[in-house]
């Protein structure tokens, strides 16, 4: 334990930025596995993802600008977040659609191999009728 006053707040300056600095790192690391989870794997969804993409990127430069992680491990986690999401999108678009079961029709009854003609179209004419006075 510090003996000195200015040791004594140092340690709890220490504990403070080290909470502050937890969550940031914590908000940070959730947006991003977010992001990949909702890109990746059965369970895609674009919008979800897309609703975390710009959150993320900020808190990314948060902890870059607070020297929580490198300038290089922001680049990398920024660019690995973009490119999951093009690709998801590239994938399909929203949720998997899950397979629906349908019964199958009764077979048809089978139909002779000639091909009847089809009946001429009636034309439909107007005459003018004349009334005699």
């Amino acid at each position: 334990m510090p003996i000195i006053a200015s040791a004594k707040k140092r340690v709890k300056q220490n504990e403070v930025a080290r909470v502050r600095n937890h969550a940031a790192l914590a908000h940070m690391r959730s947006l991003y596995k977010n992001i990949v989870r909702w890109t990746t794997g059965q369970d895609i969804d674009i919008k979800q993802a897309e609703s975390f993409h710009n959150e993320a990127q900020k808190a990314i430069d948060t902890c870059t600008k607070k020297s929580l992680i490198h300038k290089n491990n922001a680049a990398r986690k920024k660019s690995r977040i973009a490119r999951l999401i093009a690709a998801a999108k590239k994938l399909g678009t929203g949720k998997k659609e899950e397979k629906t079961v349908t019964k199958k029709a009764a077979p048809k009854a089978k139909k002779s191999p000639v091909k009847a003609k089809a009946a001429p179209k009636k034309e439909v004419v107007k005459t003018e009728e004349k009334k005699e006075s």
